[in-house]
C-alpha cells in the first residue's frame, strides 16, 4: 500500500486539536441560540456565525484525517484483520456509548419526565429521538465512520492492486500542479447538487442524511488518496499560501453571502464547499510544516483523545445542567463548565478506563500489555 511506514505525527496533533474544538463547540451550544439538551437562560446570537463557520470544515477535516489513517491501517493488515479492527475500534464503542453515555444526556434534557436515570432506562426504547428517547447523539461520527468502513469493504482488494497504484500516480500528477488540489471541489459540488435537494438538512440519522454522508465520504477518500503521499504533501506545503489566501477570501464571501445576500443554490453550495476544502487543506499544510514532531505527550494524548470524545458531551451536559442555575455571570458559567467537564472527562479516563482492559475495549482502545513479573525476568541457568 505504501513504502513509507513512518508515522505522520501532524495527523495525530490535528486529531487531538480538532476534538478539543468539538469539546469547546459543545460548551458553546449551552450559550448560543441553537436548540440543544440544556440552555442557559441568557443566550447569544453572536455565537451562531462563528460556530457555524467552524462546523463547516472541522468535522469534514476529521473525516479526511480518518481516511489517511485508514490507508495506513490497510497497509499493515489483511482485509479480515482490517474489518475486525473496525468492529473493535468503532462498533463496540458505538454500542457501549449508546447504552452507557447517551442516556445520561437525554435523561438530563427530560429530567422532569422521569424519577431517576434508572426510570429513564425503562423508557429508553420509547421511540426515536427527538420525539422519542433512543439516539446516538454525538456518536453519529463513530457510526458514520463505521458505515464508511463497510462501504469501502468491497474495494479492499482493489486498493492493493496494480491498477489502483496506477490510478494514484495519475491523481498525484493532477493534484501536484499549482492549485491542483482544488479538483476535489468538483465531486463535492456534484454530490451536493444531486443529493441536497432531497436531503437538505444535516440530520445524523443516516436514513435522511445522504447529502451529508456523501460530502464526508468524499473528504474521507481525499484523505485516503492524497494525504498519505509524501510528494503530494510536499506540494501542499509548498502551495500553503495559495490555500490560506483562498480560505480567507472564500470565508469572507461566505459570511457576507450568508448574512447579507440571497444567492442561488448553486452559488451558495460552491462558496460553502470552497470554504470547507480551502480551510481543510490550509490547516493540513501548516500542520505538516510545523507539527510533524513526536513527544511523550503526543503519544499519551493520541491514546486518550478517542475516549475523551466519547465521554465529553454527557459530562458537559451533566455539569452544565447545574452550573447554568448558578447566580454568576455568563462568562464564569462557561469557565466553570469548561474546567469541571474537562477535569472530570480526563479523570474518568485516567481512573476508570486507562488501567482496565475491559473498559479500554468498550472505549475503543487497545489492550494494555501485561507487566512482566520479576520472576519472569530472572533466568536461571543450570550449573555445568
Amino acid at each position: 500500500m505504501h513504502t513509507n511506514n513512518e508515522r505522520q505525527y501532524y495527523l495525530d496533533w490535528l486529531r487531538i486539536m480538532l476534538i478539543l474544538t468539538v469539546f469547546l463547540f459543545h460548551i458553546g451550544m449551552i450559550f448560543n441560540t441553537f436548540g440543544w439538551h440544556i440552555k442557559n437562560e441568557e443566550q447569544f446570537s453572536s455565537l451562531a456565525p462563528v460556530m457555524t463557520f467552524l462546523h463547516l470544515w472541522r468535522m469534514p477535516l476529521l473525516f479526511l484525517i480518518s481516511g489517511a489513517g485508514t490507508y495506513y491501517a490497510l497497509g499493515k493488515r489483511s482485509d479480515k484483520q482490517y474489518l475486525k479492527e473496525r468492529f473493535q475500534r468503532l462498533l463496540i464503542p458505538l454500542i457501549a456509548g449508546i447504552f452507557i453515555l447517551v442516556p445520561v444526556q437525554v435523561y438530563i434534557e427530560r429530567i422532569g419526565n422521569y424519577d431517576s436515570l434508572f426510570h429513564y432506562y425503562l423508557h429508553m426504547f420509547d421511540g426515536v429521538y427527538p420525539s422519542g428517547n433512543f439516539s446516538w447523539h454525538h456518536l453519529w461520527f463513530i457510526a458514520y465512520l463505521f458505515l464508511i468502513s463497510l462501504l469501502i469493504t468491497p474495494f479492499l482488494r482493489y486498493f492493493k492492486s496494480k491498477n489502483f497504484r496506477r490510478f494514484k500516480l495519475w491523481i498525484e500528477k493532477q493534484v501536484t500542479r499549482k492549485g491542483g488540489m482544488n479538483l476535489i471541489i468538483i465531486p463535492l459540488l456534484i454530490s451536493q447538487l444531486l443529493l441536497k435537494p432531497y436531503f437538505p438538512r444535516e440530520t445524523h440519522d443516516i436514513v435522511n442524511d445522504w447529502a451529508f454522508i456523501a460530502f464526508n465520504l468524499t473528504f474521507f477518500l481525499a484523505g485516503f488518496l492524497f494525504f498519505v503521499n509524501s510528494r503530494i504533501i510536499y506540494h501542499v506545503k509548498k502551495q500553503r499560501w495559495i490555500f490560506l489566501v483562498q480560505a480567507i477570501l472564500a470565508s469572507v464571501v461566505w459570511f457576507v453571502s450568508n448574512y447579507q445576500w440571497n444567492l442561488p443554490f448553486f452559488l451558495n453550495e460552491l462558496i460553502t464547499i470552497t470554504v470547507t476544502w480551502s480551510c481543510s487543506v490550509a490547516v493540513i499544510a501548516y500542520a505538516a510544516l510545523g507539527l510533524n514532531k513526536d513527544s511523550l505527550f503526543r503519544k499519551r494524548a493520541t491514546e486518550a483523545i478517542y475516549p475523551f470524545y466519547l465521554l465529553h458531551q454527557p459530562v458537559i451536559i451533566l455539569f452544565g445542567y447545574y452550573i447554568i442555575q448558578w447566580d454568576v455571570p455568563v462568562l464564569w458559567k462557561a469557565i466553570y463548565v469548561l474546567v469541571f467537564s474537562f477535569t472530570a472527562s480526563i479523570g474518568i479516563y485516567w481512573i476508570f478506563i486507562y488501567p482496565f482492559n475491559a473498559m479500554r475495549i468498550l472505549f475503543g482502545m487497545k489492550k494494555r500489555k501485561p507487566f512482566l513479573r520479576v520472576s519472569h525476568l530472572l533466568v536461571f541457568k543450570p550449573l555445568r
